[in-house]
């Protein structure tokens, strides 16, 4: 659980406490500023979740780009084996398969990374543009509150 999660899940939890104290105690403003602090609450709890998965999304990126070059390294060495025991036209075509196979590993680890940058980048881009949405329900979600009384 990282510091937005717990952070989220506080003042969401805050926000139930305000929202409750706030109905017992007939006080519409104190009724909205908890549902304000739920709403914000449980959207920094997701975009904390949302930035987990990012984080695991660059790390399973990095273990495939690992993993892939480690395959194009036993390939590599496999085809320098072959090579040595063949004609010049093998060991031309055995030097062909590794500078393809470096090649796929460089390009495999390259995307994995992208990927993951992609999507930690998605998930801190969108925090402003959460956190505006949850305002606006907030403010409306009061202002229906304050209309039926």
């Amino acid at each position: 659980m990282n510091r937005d999660q717990f952070n989220g899940a506080s003042r969401h939890l805050k926000g139930r406490v305000q929202t409750a104290l706030g109905g017992l105690a007939g006080d519409p403003v104190r009724q909205v500023r908890g549902a304000a602090n739920q709403v914000a609450g449980g959207a920094q709890y997701a975009y904390g979740r949302a930035r987990d998965r990012a984080e695991d999304v660059i790390d399973d990126g990095r273990h495939i780009a690992h993993t892939a070059r480690e395959r194009a390294e036993d390939l590599a060495h496999t085809a320098r084996g072959y090579a040595e025991d063949i004609t010049h036209t093998a060991r031309e075509r055995a030097d062909h398969v590794i500078r393809d196979g470096r090649h796929v590993a460089r390009e495999a680890r390259r995307r994995g990374e992208s990927y993951g940058r992609q999507a930690l980048a998605y998930a801190d881009g969108h925090r402003t543009n959460t956190v505006l949405g949850i305002a606006a329900l907030a403010f409306a979600a009061g202002w229906l509150l304050r209309r039926k009384r």
